[in-house]
């Protein structure tokens, strides 16, 4: 079974209805907070730009935000972009390292279709 599969499920389902209301044109932001509108309305918790600590050998040396944080448990990073770039992969990877979470989804807004990929760290 997956891990979160509920929850990631309730996202994508968020993210396809922000998606066949707005259509594709937005920026990012409008997305993300869209997202969010959609998920409280689901009854998940949905915190924007969450703040993430990256540490080095136990040692913070930087800050991270992460476009959205679900149930405090799953990370969506999202992207506005003709199609979607693997490019984009070790950005959501790296923040599921950082925080130790398990379960992230890497969702763009394209312009001809909603894409999005699943992680599991």
């Amino acid at each position: 079974m997956l891990k979160y599969k509920k929850t990631t499920e309730a996202i994508i389902g968020s993210a396809f209805e922000v998606y066949n209301i707005l259509g594709h044109g937005f920026l990012e932001k409008v997305y993300q907070r869209a997202l969010q509108v959609e998920l409280l309305n689901r009854g998940y918790s949905a915190e924007l730009e969450k703040a993430i600590k990256v540490k080095f050998k136990g040692i913070i040396v930087g800050d991270y935000a992460a476009d959205l944080l679900v149930d405090n448990k799953v990370i969506v990073e999202l992207k506005v972009a003709k199609k979607y770039n693997t490019n984009d992969e070790p950005q959501l990877l790296n923040e599921l390292k950082a925080t130790e979470k398990k379960v992230g989804l890497l969702i763009n807004f394209g312009k001809q279709k909603l894409e999005f990929k699943r992680f599991i760290y």
